[in-house]
């Protein structure tokens, strides 16, 4: 994203924990839909496959969320702060598509 436009909008702050939160989604989904195949598979080279597979996504998803939880990304052990965080990204949002739709309409 261009500099300007981050600094403008505020997200210059929030990219790395966008890039972040969007890529522990994937992670995770990558662990479920890996987890149903196996549970599909009826061969066992593909189930050995899957297994890798899932591991590796597994090793991943921990990766990130060490990631985020060493950065302050995510609160997995304060509740309550991690409700606060969302409410804020929510309201940043928020403020950000009225910004945007007043420069639209202007």
């Amino acid at each position: 994203m261009n500099s300007l436009i981050e600094n403008l909008t505020g997200l210059n702050k929030m990219s790395d924990q966008l890039i972040a939160t969007d890529f522990l989604l994937s992670a995770k989904s990558a662990v479920r839909n890996y987890s149903i195949a196996l549970t599909e598979a009826t061969t066992p080279e593909l189930r050995l496959t899957l297994r890798n597979h899932l591991n590796a996504a597994i090793t991943t998803h921990e990766k990130i969320f060490n990631y985020m939880l060493n950065k302050g990304y995510y609160n997995a052990y304060d509740i309550t702060e991690q409700f606060n965080m969302d409410m804020q990204n929510t309201d940043t949002a928020l403020k950000l598509k009225g910004n945007s739709e007043k420069l639209l309409f202007k």
